[in-house]
């Protein structure tokens, strides 16, 4: 029976000091790895009472990025490393420098073979976990935006099968990638998430922040904000897009009406019920979606800004990563 998205309620909270900027589940535990503002990863457990964090130092800026990949985490910070640990017991295995530019994000193919890290040298990088070599370098992005700005490429994801990869930039970009060849197999255009200023600000704000594809691979999510009047607040609607990547074809588009800013993170449910999007302004929002219909279930604010989240395999917990706080949330019986 399908997860009722109104069920969703707080189950725990964790006040943090610093801005968890990114997250990930270990399968079948409430065990988490979340990437810190103070260049920190940390391991939580909210299986117990107490929560009490481990620290795994390493990276000399932001962490934005990282993925369980097996038996290994993999982050990746503004420092341009990518830093593999163990899961069980948090030591260092390896690092190195992997990109010239800021790391936005570190994902994991399903079954952990696979590690991908996009940043702001417009290029994602495919590496193989178990022996950190490089795979695919794939260019499929600009560097510069039309008006002759640095670009930047915030987004991947990877299909359920790992066969598949995209990337999202700034402009609004997105490439399909085929990780069998390394070659692209389709691109999309989603300009709505993009707003230049080229008169009071001369600067921009938005991009693609989160792409997600459904569980059977044939459709594409891709998040952000829609047009933006004051370019220096996230002032803009959460705004969705969903395609028929292979037709290049858009079969649904989402604007919230409650909540404003970006949406940093997109997760389908396992069994393809709903669309799950998150992210926020100094609040944050969660953004319940059936693409079927097209229609929004569920709209709301709550607690602060989300960056990343985790929905477990049955699609009644949520892990969320944010602004002071780290939350557990459950779908009540």
């Amino acid at each position: 029976m399908p997860t009722d998205p109104a069920k969703f309620k707080v189950a725990k909270e964790v006040s943090r000091k610093d801005i968890l900027l990114c997250l990930t589940r270990v399968p079948e535990t409430k065990r988490l790895f979340a990437g810190s503002s103070d260049g920190c990863v940390y391991h939580f457990d909210l299986a117990g009472e107490k929560t009490e964090p481990v620290a795994m130092e390493g990276h000399t800026g932001y962490v934005t990025g990282v993925a369980l990949a097996g038996q290994q985490v993999v982050s990746g910070a503004y420092d341009g490393q990518l830093i593999w640990w163990d899961a069980e017991s948090r030591a260092k295995v390896r690092g190195f420098k992997a990109h010239d530019r800021w790391i936005r994000n570190v994902v994991a193919s399903r079954d952990g073979k696979l590690v991908a890290s996009v940043a702001d040298d417009m290029v994602c990088r495919v590496w193989d976990t178990a022996t950190a070599k490089l795979k695919h370098e794939l260019r499929g992005h600009e560097a510069m935006t039309p008006t002759h700005f640095n670009s930047m490429l915030y987004a991947c994801a990877f299909s359920a099968d790992g066969s598949l990869l995209a990337t999202g930039d700034k402009v609004g970009h997105v490439v399909v990638w085929d990780l069998a060849t390394g070659k692209s197999l389709a691109t999309l255009e989603v300009p709505e998430v993009y707003t230049w200023d080229p008169r009071a600000r001369i600067h921009s704000i938005g991009g693609i922040r989160s792409l997600a594809f459904s569980p059977d691979g044939t459709q594409l999510a891709v998040g952000g904000m829609g047009k933006v009047g004051n370019i220096d607040h996230l002032e803009g609607k959460p705004h969705v897009e969903v395609f028929n990547w292979r037709k290049q074809e858009r079969v649904a588009k989402f604007s919230g009406d409650k909540a404003k800013g970006l949406i940093t993170h997109l997760v389908f449910h396992p069994q393809g019920d709903w669309l799950l999007g998150a992210g926020g302004d100094g609040k944050g929002l969660f953004l319940f979606l059936d693409v079927n219909s097209g229609k929004v279930l569920r709209e709301e604010s709550a607690l602060s800004h989300f960056h990343k989240f985790a929905l477990d395999e049955s699609g009644t917990r949520i892990f969320t990563a944010g602004h002071n706080k780290l939350a557990f949330w459950e779908a009540a019986a």
